[in-house]
């Protein structure tokens, strides 16, 4: 059971971020986002398709390189942010991309740390499901709540 819900999730987190990757396509600095969660969403499809490959060289290089890169950029839209923000942060565009940020950070350390154990413990899987299941649940909600969105910029409006 464990290694189904496992590889459910990544399942689950590759078509995410392949979504995610998607609907960048009228951001004004689309090409940068789109490789952002591409990156994500090929690691992530790796291993959902086979959980020892978190042990393989290369796919532990790339996904750490990405981390780094996106620790780094997470933490200075963060300082942006704090000296920034004038109203809620998921109004702000540096804000959703923050917490995409952190959504890669997180799926992607998750993954990284499972190369000792591809389908973790109890812990590490109740973990993956609601790392999984929560970006999904936040665009329904953002969806359904047209006024959050009436804020945004016409670009975050006009794709889904």
């Amino acid at each position: 059971m464990a290694p189904a819900l496992w590889r459910g999730c990544n399942g689950l987190m590759a078509a995410f971020f392949a979504l995610a990757a998607l609907v960048q396509v009228n951001d004004p600095d689309a090409g940068l986002w789109m490789v952002v969660y591409t990156i994500p969403a090929v690691l992530t499809l790796l291993v959902g398709l086979n959980p020892l490959v978190t042990g393989n060289f290369i796919w532990k290089s790339v996904s750490a390189t990405h981390i780094f890169f996106c620790i780094v950029w997470a933490v200075g839209l963060a300082y942006y942010l704090l000296l920034h923000t004038q109203r809620n942060i998921i109004h702000e565009e540096e804000g959703r991309e923050l917490f995409g940020l952190l959504i890669i950070i997180a799926w992607m350390s998750l993954c990284h740390s499972s190369s000792k154990n591809p389908v973790g413990g109890r812990i590490q899987l109740a973990i993956a499901i609601v790392i999984a299941l929560f970006p999904f649940i936040s665009w329904v909600y953002i969806y359904i709540n047209k006024e959050m969105r009436s804020s945004w910029p016409t670009h975050c409006k006009t794709v889904i």
